[in-house]
């Protein structure tokens, strides 16, 4: 299985934010929208992640306050990214690494869409899922030789 599958099924909404924006005005977008992280673009370029755990360190380094910094100053500058062709179990490995929630997806220099570890986590599930409804079935159709083939009658 591979990121585009996840893409296929998840849907082509991206929410962007200005490393020059507000921290407050990008965490009342995070709010409104109900999202855990927001892509940082400039000039049509990915140039960093925001995510709620930059945004609670920041917090804490104010002294409990957003204050007024900017995007920049708190974003990962150099977040993981994957491509459409990468396998799950790659993105699943690079994120346990770096225990990162979310991940952007490029094909080059075009941003196709984040990805987050429950994501990636609810393909996986899904996949064994089917798997284990295939097998089932195959089991349950296995002919027992020696025995009628045919089902018994109730």
């Amino acid at each position: 299985m591979k990121v585009s599958d996840i893409l296929r099924v998840k849907g082509g909404t991206l929410f962007t934010v200005s490393p020059d924006d507000s921290l407050a005005k990008a965490v009342s977008c995070m709010s409104e929208q109900d999202i855990g992280s927001l892509v940082v673009m400039q000039r049509g370029e990915l140039v960093g992640m925001l995510t709620f755990r930059e945004v609670i360190q920041a917090v804490v380094q104010n002294g409990g306050a957003l204050g007024n910094s900017l995007v920049r100053h708190v974003m990962d500058d150099h977040p993981l990214t994957c491509t459409p062709d990468t396998e799950i179990d790659e993105v699943r490995r690079m994120m346990l690494g770096r225990h990162a929630r979310y991940m952007p997806v490029m094909a080059q220099t075009t941003l196709m869409g984040v990805i987050s570890f429950y994501d990636v986590a609810k393909a996986v599930v899904d996949s064994q899922d089917f798997e284990n409804r295939m097998l089932k079935a195959y089991i349950r159709d296995w002919p027992v030789e020696g025995r009628d083939e045919r089902p018994a009658a109730n």
